[in-house]
């Protein structure tokens, strides 16, 4: 027997196509428009610090590479270089060092706040969970002058105590950590009573592996945000060797202003593009943990 066929008109099809791909054209153009929105002051920036201070003070910024970038950052790197009074390497070890302070401290901090909140039913629970919550409406900036008065009378001025130990408390955290512990079904606590399995070992061997993605997510975000402080650190340290990479730029660019001689603009270029990389390697590396961490739904 014969077959009904029913065939679609050519230019229908032909013009399906053509809205198709002028839909992805202007969906990858904006992306890569979106890209070098955010690349191009980092190019201009690197490319910058590899001149030499007369031709960034005569020409302005490069947009291509210079013969000098070998001589610009290992200048950097040596103690009190050019417009710095310390070496760029101790300044990144300073931020590093907060960065990571600041990140483990939050999750250790948060994690055990959340599973106080979640898993100790005690009747104030919940008005603490808000107490906690409600101290994002107060920014370091509100409470700088209380803060650094308790650190001073402290005797934590110019240490790594100072820098970062009175930051570490996070409702962002605990608020993150108290959500993901409320999605764990109930069943794994009571398998962990039936085997006699106290608080700390439940924490220990059954929401610490479940907690993994969350908690590179969270400490992805606190690493970053620790290592771009520029306010608390600013305000703790007056000794040149506990200077973070961000207050070193801000000293540059403060000493540029003052200073009679020819700015080194390559260095602070040099500077700033040092002070990226850390964050951006850290985010591009763990990327898939932090993604995973922020939208997984399955436990």
């Amino acid at each position: 027997m014969p077959t009904l066929a029913i065939n679609t008109p050519t230019g229908s099809r032909s013009g399906v196509q053509v809205m198709k791909l002028l839909r992805l054209l202007m969906q990858h153009g904006i992306l890569i428009l979106g890209v070098l929105f955010l690349i191009t002051p980092i190019w201009v920036a690197l490319m910058s610090s590899t001149h030499t201070p007369e031709t960034l003070f005569q020409s302005g910024l490069q947009f291509l590479p210079g013969d000098y970038g070998r001589e610009t950052y290992a200048e950097l790197f040596t103690i009190s270089s050019g417009q710095l009074s310390t070496s760029a390497a101790i300044m990144l070890l300073n931020s590093l060092a907060l960065g990571l302070g600041f990140a483990i401290g939050k999750v250790i901090i948060s994690m055990l706040a959340a599973y106080g909140l979640v898993y100790f039913r005690f009747p104030l629970a919940t008005p603490l969970f808000w107490i906690i919550f409600s101290t994002l409406l107060l920014p370091l900036e509100v409470r700088i002058i209380p803060s650094y008065k308790v650190v001073a009378d402290l005797g934590l001025l110019n240490s790594y105590t100072g820098l970062i130990v009175p930051l570490i408390a996070s409702a962002t955290g605990t608020f993150f950590f108290r959500q993901y512990f409320r999605s764990i079904p109930d069943e794994l606590l009571e398998a962990a009573r039936i085997d006699n399995a106290g608080p700390l070992r439940f924490f220990i061997d059954i929401l610490l592996p479940l907690s993994r993605t969350m908690i590179a997510a969270i400490f992805i975000i606190m690493f970053v945000v620790g290592w771009n402080q520029y306010l608390w650190p600013l305000l703790m340290t007056t000794d040149p060797d506990y200077y973070t990479v961000v207050v070193g730029i801000r000293q540059m660019f403060q000493v540029m202003s003052q200073g009679g001689d020819l700015p080194q603009f390559n260095l602070a270029f040099a500077l700033t593009i040092l002070a990226t990389l850390p964050p951006v390697l850290v985010v591009v590396i763990f990327q898939r943990m932090f993604i995973k961490g922020l939208v997984e739904s399955e436990k």
